[in-house]
């Protein structure tokens, strides 16, 4: 591999106009939020059966992802695949900004954001929210450290092992965020220790079809070279992630439809549960599972760059309907509380919740990912974060180009 030569993204007018128009969602965000927190959130479609609602879906969903964006990092750093070193810091500054998106919607959907500094201040090591504070922080931290190892020149022999901490730190952090759900015996829908490993996996695959959205755009909007070799060698990655979720969703169904006592929220997700029925089946695993893969594997899609972009959105919109299915259909099927028997109170015990997603929530989800964006844009704007070129003769020499499809 020849030197990577790193510089910053051209300024100029589009970049600002493309800022502005992320930043729109920003402020709009922002102004949902003040919308629901001024009013209190009974404007929005939660209630005291789902405590979680949209926000929380785009959140964790981007929390998940920052995860799986540091994965090319770590294959550059812990695994010596030098092919993916001139993309490990974007992988590191999309893994910050992610998290960074991901968190803001945490706190901004609180209700009472000003309650984070007790959650900061006062732990309850008991509570596995409080063990997640901890780790998002560090990850920042340690991706920050990371980064700077990287990209000064004199801390360079440090890569190595700053590398090797935030593959393990990251590890830690997604079985933190699945086990919130695989910890919680108070939802049917939860209480699996699959949740933990599935969400890693989970990371993975959201996280790299994000990163090679962003690598792709802005490569096209740089106007700099983007060579066949390292796309094809991420997409054909990704593809595997998808097949491994599949492969993890299809155990944790099997194992739950095992036990009778998860028969009632089983046949909820797979046949009976309207929106989270259709949601399971068409978006998660028809649009954002088995669609990805056939687009990714076909000899005529597989090398077609509009083709490989329309298959990494399919599998961030899959992600998100999964989110939606485990977060909120989790909590909309009722609680067993007597077994094999009827239950039936003025405190909904026994009935399936309601839940329609208000205008406010999902344009405070969106405003997360914006502002992600945003961050990432002007982080490579004001950074050297991206490789002057990535063609194939500065990535593969011995690349032999594949025939466009």
């Amino acid at each position: 591999m020849k030197s990577i030569d790193f510089r910053e993204i051209d300024g100029g007018l589009p970049f600002y106009m493309l800022v502005g128009v992320i930043g729109v969602f920003v402020l709009a965000a922002l102004g949902a939020a003040y919308y629901m927190e001024h009013n209190g959130h009974w404007v929005t479609g939660m209630s005291n059966q789902i405590i979680w609602g949209t926000p929380h879906v785009f959140a964790v969903f981007l929390i998940v992802a920052a995860s799986g964006a540091l994965n090319v990092a770590s294959v550059s750093s812990v695994f010596n695949k030098t092919a993916y070193k001139p993309l490990a810091r974007l992988s590191g500054l999309l893994a910050i900004t992610l998290l960074v998106g991901g968190l803001a919607v945490l706190v901004l959907d609180l209700g009472r954001p000003d309650r984070l500094i007790v959650a900061m201040t006062y732990y309850n090591f008991k509570s596995i929210f409080a063990w997640n504070i901890i780790l998002y922080i560090g990850f920042i931290a340690v991706v920050a450290v990371y980064l700077w190892m990287m990209m000064e020149r004199k801390m360079n022999r440090f890569t190595r092992a700053a590398g090797m901490t935030a593959f393990i730190w990251r590890l830690i952090l997604t079985t933190g965020t699945g086990s919130i759900f695989g910890f919680l015996v108070a939802r049917q829908g939860y209480d699996a220790a699959i949740m933990a490993p599935m969400f890693i996996i989970m990371s993975f695959s959201f996280g790299l079809a994000i990163f090679i959205l962003v690598l792709m755009a802005l490569y096209k909007w740089s106007d700099r070279p983007l060579g066949d070799a390292i796309l094809f060698r991420l997409k054909n990655l990704l593809g595997v992630f998808v097949a491994a979720v599949m492969y993890f969703v299809l155990a944790y169904h099997l194992t739950n439809l095992y036990g009778t006592e998860n028969h009632g929220v089983e046949r909820f997700i797979l046949l009976d549960g309207g929106v989270y029925t259709q949601l399971f089946w068409l978006v998660q695993l028809g649009l954002g599972s088995l669609a990805p893969l056939i687009l990714l594997y076909s000899p005529g899609s597989g090398t077609n760059r509009a083709w490989i972009g329309i298959s990494c959105l399919l599998v961030i919109i899959g992600g998100l309907a999964q989110m939606y299915v485990i977060i909120i259909g989790g909590q909309a099927y009722p609680m067993e509380m007597f077994p094999g028997k009827e239950v039936s109170s003025t405190f909904f015990d026994g009935v399936v919740a309601d839940y329609t997603p208000s205008l406010p929530e999902f344009v405070l989800g969106l405003g997360g990912v914006a502002l992600a964006l945003a961050a990432t844009v002007v982080g490579t704007r004001v950074l050297r974060f991206l490789p002057a070129s990535l063609a194939d003769d500065q990535v593969d020499p011995h690349h032999t180009p594949a025939k466009a499809g």
